[in-house]
């Protein structure tokens, strides 16, 4: 009997994990290295390929998540993950080609980390979302597709200097919103160890 509710409950977990959503966000995984070899090796219509799956898979991995019944934390995490390894990753080859400031792509994991550790999503909990953070989220892929689309298709704006411009801004909204999460995370501590917090 013990036997028969182990595998309902290893089928249980594999049935959280095996979504057709969870399928769709899992593609941006190893689109993140094929994005790293394709920019490094200056292969941009490439790049733009992987870039544009990326974010249709980025797009598509909630709805079909809402209409299929399929939202849990676990979908959220992996989703989230995916998306800071894509960006950071590809974020990562265009600093190494001089094209962004080099702390942006180590911010963007640190942030991640702080993110999934401040919202206790390994236990199971949902992400916890700020408006800046979310935002952030949009301006890496916004960022990371810039030069990727100039160069694909030869254009001669927007300018290297304005790219690199656009990145230093992203550090600053990165560090800002890493801040102000320690902030609220210090905050929502002290109130929940102070007397009386549990009455």
């Amino acid at each position: 009997m013990a036997d028969a509710g182990s595998q309902a409950e290893n089928e249980s977990e594999s049935s959280r994990w095996l979504t057709l959503a969870n399928g769709i966000t899992a593609i941006r995984f190893p689109l993140a290295p094929l994005c790293v070899y394709s920019i490094l090796n200056d292969q941009f219509l490439l790049t733009f390929g992987f870039y544009w799956l990326a974010v249709a898979s980025d797009l598509l991995d909630g709805r079909v998540a809402r209409r299929r019944g399929e939202v849990s934390s676990l979908g959220g995490l992996l989703d989230h993950s995916s998306d800071a390894l894509f960006v950071a990753s590809g974020l990562g080859a265009l600093a190494l080609h001089g094209m962004i400031p080099w702390p942006l792509p180590i911010l963007v994991a640190a942030a991640f980390v702080q993110y999934a550790l401040d919202s206790r999503a390994l236990a199971g909990r949902r992400l916890r979302t700020s408006e800046l953070g979310r935002l952030n989220g949009i301006a890496y892929f916004a960022l990371l597709g810039v030069p990727v689309v100039r160069d694909a298709l030869g254009l001669g704006w927007p300018s290297p200097a304005l790219v690199s411009g656009l990145g230093w801004l992203l550090v600053a909204s990165t560090l800002l919103s890493m801040a102000d999460r320690a902030i609220s995370w210090t905050l929502s501590r002290k109130v929940r160890d102070s007397p009386g917090a549990g009455r």
